[in-house]
C-alpha cells in the first residue's frame, strides 16, 4: 500500500513510518520536517491548511493515511491552542484521506480520555482499564482526543464498508534513543522515571516502545477488518514500567487506586491490550527491562543504591520470560 503518516518526523512517527517501510508499504511521511528515513519519501506541508492538504493528499493518492500530528503533550500550549489544533489536524487529515480515496484510516487517541491524573480526583472502574472505561477528559489535550476517537467513530458511520477507520491509544511512547538515556517528552529520562515512583505515576505507570507501537500500526493496517470499523485500542507494553508490583505500588502513590489494584501482582500492567492481540493478532515484543541500554541499567542500580544506602551489587531485575 501506499501510506500517508501525518508527523512523520515526530518521536512515535519515526518508528512508525519504519515498520510500515520494513512491512513492504510505500510509505510518505507529511510532516513540517523531512523525517530522513530511508525508503520514507518527506513532503512538508501546513496541515492546519484544509485546501492545501487536500490537494497533497489528491496527488499522492494514498491507500491508507495513519494520522500522528498533533500537540504531543498536556499543557505545552495554552488549553484553546492544543484543542483546535489537533481537533483541525485530524478533521483535515482524515477528511483529505477520504476524498483522496484512502480506504484505511487510522488516528492516535491516547490513555489520558480515560481522566486518570484530574485534579479533584479520579476513581478506576476497574484495573486494568480496557477500552470498555468510560471516557472522562478533564484537560484540553485529552478532550481533543475524545474529538478525534469521536471523528474516526463519525466517519466510519458516514462511509460504511467503503473505508476502514481505527484508533489506538499508544501508552506512554519510549523512542529508542530513551532506553539510551536520551530525555523523554517530560524531560527526564526512563532511569529517572524507574528510580522515583512519583514521575510514573501520574500515567499509572504505562509505557509502550516506539517500535511495538509501529508494529500495532503495521498490524492494523493489514489486519483490520470491516467489521471492526470505528474501534479503539489500547496498545501498550505488557508490563509495568515500575521496579514494584503495582498492587502495592499504585494505591500507595494514587489512593484511589486502593482495592482496584490487588489483582495486578508481579509485572502486571495497569492497562490491557488485548483487544488489539485478539482483533489483529499483535503483542510487544519490548519490555524495559530488555530494552534498557547497560549503560542506564547500571545507573539506575547506582540512583537505587544511593537512595537506600546499600552498595551498588544488586542487578536490575531480568527480563521478562516470553
Amino acid at each position: 500500500m501506499r501510506i500517508i503518516v501525518t508527523g512523520g518526523a515526530g518521536r512515535l512517527g519515526r518508528s512508525v513510518a519504519s515498520a510500515l517501510g520494513e512491512a513492504g508499504h510505500e510509505v510518505v511521511s507529511v510532516d513540517r520536517t523531512d523525517p530522513g528515513l530511508p525508503g520514507v519519501e518527506g513532503r512538508t506541508a501546513d496541515l492546519l491548511d484544509h485546501d492545501a492538504t487536500h490537494e497533497l493528499f489528491a496527488t499522492l493518492r494514498p491507500d491508507a493515511v495513519v494520522h500522528l500530528a498533533a500537540i504531543a503533550v498536556p499543557f505545552s500550549a495554552p488549553e484553546h491552542v492544543i484543542l483546535a489544533t489537533n481537533q483541525t489536524l485530524a478533521f483535515t487529515a482524515l477528511t483529505a484521506g477520504i476524498a483522496a480515496r484512502a480506504t484505511r484510516l487510522l488516528a492516535a487517541s491516547s490513555p489520558t480520555v480515560i481522566g486518570y491524573g484530574a485534579p479533584h480526583g479520579w476513581t478506576p472502574e476497574a484495573l486494568p482499564i480496557t477500552e470498555e472505561h468510560r471516557v472522562a477528559p478533564w484537560n484540553a489535550y485529552a478532550l481533543s482526543k475524545v474529538a478525534i476517537e469521536s471523528t474516526v467513530a463519525m466517519l466510519a458511520r458516514a462511509h460504511s464498508d467503503a473505508v476502514i477507520t481505527g484508533a489506538f491509544r499508544p501508552c506512554f511512547v519510549v523512542s529508542p534513543e530513551e532506553w539510551e538515556g536520551a530525555p523523554t517528552q517530560q524531560g527526564h529520562t526512563i532511569v529517572d522515571r524507574l528510580a522515583d515512583p512519583a514521575l510514573a505515576a501520574v500515567s499509572l505507570y504505562n509505557y509502550v516502545d516506539a517500535r511495538d507501537a509501529g508494529r500495532f500500526v503495521a498490524a492494523w493496517i493489514d489486519r483490520a477488518e470491516a467489521r471492526h470499523s470505528g474501534e479503539v485500542y489500547f496498545v501498550g507494553a505488557d508490563d509495568a514500567l515500575a521496579l514494584a508490583p503495582l498492587s502495592t505500588l499504585l494505591p500507595a502513590q494514587v489512593p484511589s487506586t486502593a482495592g482496584f489494584a490487588d489483582g495486578l501482582v508481579d509485572r502486571a500492567a495497569a492497562f490491557s491490550s488485548a483487544k488489539a492481540t485478539a482483533h489483529l493478532g499483535w503483542r510487544p515484543e519490548h519490555d524495559w527491562r530488555s530494552a534498557l541500554s547497560p549503560a542506564e541499567a547500571a545507573r539506575l542500580t547506582d540512583l537505587l543504591a544511593a537512595d537506600t544506602g546499600r552498595p551498588a551489587t544488586t542487578p536490575v531485575p531480568a527480563p521478562a520470560p516470553r
